[in-house]
């Protein structure tokens, strides 16, 4: 690759966050290959080939205003090298490794954050690999229609005179975060540190309809608890984890936002941009808080919902020994009557028989007897059944 035809690169610090080490305390690596080497060769020794399916838009930009759209990466960067103080903006949409190369190449990205830009699933974090800032963001959206929160993942690559952004998802819309600051060359013509600016604004406005979307999810769920909704202990679960994603989108982003304001003075931040970074700083506060009490809420009304299911079940359980004990009296009051009515049938019964030799058949008294002993029989096990209370 052919060195660039301008003056050498100015370098903007107001990017690097206090502190130049890691937290803690080692250096941290050192940038990738020198620019202007030529990209590795493939094995029979042609270029390899950038398939640039996934470029969703590329410009440049001089002064605030587009002044070129390439239709490649190549393009983009030969008009880069001929335009004096201008700026790239590159937007990729889950991109190939050969991509990503391409870019490392052009614009001397670290290895370790193309790999993280690869892989994805990265936590929210700020790293500075020599000139170049490594961004990680994770967007949110609500979907009213299935009524849960959708993530996605953003990576951003901002040097001195370029930005290449990496989206691993629907959110956010980077393209009217480009049409905002297209309309406003003002504040684009601030360069590179305007587009992040931007694009965190973008990400944490995002955030807005996400909070008003679970508000009312948990009010909602609210009523289902003490309307005794079965299904509403799993809603609570799934919300549950949805806010933990969440509290990890939204807490390290606090720190990121105090990081760089921390390197205001010392880096000579444009005042203007300040006072965007310090809004959008407390905008991701109150999101990360209200989320922090969503959580908190969530819990309560699970231990609440715990409290009601168990009164419902002991509630069962009573009427169901109830039942069983109101069960067991009649079976008792049934069981003694047929004992009482059992003695003179089985009176009656002998003396049915018939046989030949039966002395109480041919005794005067024998019918009077029989009746009085079944009627003896009948009353004593009545008194019985009535002391013992089954009568």
């Amino acid at each position: 690759m052919s060195e660039r035809r301008r003056g050498p690169r100015p370098t903007k610090r107001w990017l690097r966050p206090a502190g130049a080490n890691r937290a803690d305390g080692t250096p941290r690596p050192a940038p990738g290959p020198p620019r202007g080497e030529p990209p590795a060769a493939a094995a029979d020794g042609a270029p390899p080939e950038v398939d640039e399916r996934s470029v969703v838009d590329a410009a440049v930009y001089r002064d605030g205003r587009r002044v070129g759209t390439p239709g490649s990466l190549a393009a983009t960067y030969r008009r880069l090298r001929q335009e004096t103080g201008a700026m790239a903006w590159i937007g990729l949409y889950r991109p190939s490794e050969t991509e990503l190369l391409s870019l490392a190449e052009e614009f001397d990205l670290h290895k370790l954050a193309i790999e993280d830009a690869l892989e994805a699933h990265q936590r929210p974090k700020l790293e500075r690999y020599g000139e170049t800032l490594f961004v990680v963001l994770r967007a949110a959206r609500y979907l009213d229609a299935l009524e849960e929160v959708d993530f996605g993942e953003l990576h951003v690559f901002v040097g001195p005179d370029f930005v290449v952004t990496v989206r691993h998802g629907a959110a956010p819309d980077l393209s009217a975060v480009r049409a905002r600051m297209e309309s406003t060359p003002e504040l684009l013509a601030l360069g590179p540190e305007a587009v992040l600016y931007a694009i965190l604004d973008a990400a944490v406005d995002g955030y807005a309809p996400v909070v008003a979307g679970v508000q009312n999810d948990i009010d909602e769920i609210e009523t289902e608890v003490f309307r005794g909704d079965p299904e509403v202990s799993r809603r609570i679960y799934e919300l549950s984890r949805e806010m933990v994603e969440f509290q990890r989108a939204t807490r390290p982003l606090v720190g990121m936002l105090h990081g760089l304001m921390a390197g205001f003075d010392k880096y000579g931040t444009d005042e203007e941009l300040q006072r965007y970074l310090r809004d959008v700083a407390d905008h991701v506060t109150h999101t990360s808080e209200r989320v922090d009490g969503f959580r908190s809420a969530l819990t309560d009304i699970l231990a609440v919902n715990a409290t009601l299911v168990t009164q419902q079940q002991n509630a069962e359980m009573r009427a169901l020994a109830e039942a069983g004990f109101e069960q067991n009296e009649e079976v008792k009051k049934i069981s003694a009557w047929a004992a009482i009515l059992f003695a003179p049938t089985l009176v009656g019964t002998i003396y049915g028989m018939n046989f030949t030799h039966m002395p109480e058949l041919h005794w005067v008294l024998g019918y009077p007897f029989a009746i009085l002993l079944m009627a003896v029989v009948c009353v004593s096990l009545y008194l019985i059944f009535k002391r013992r209370d089954w009568l």
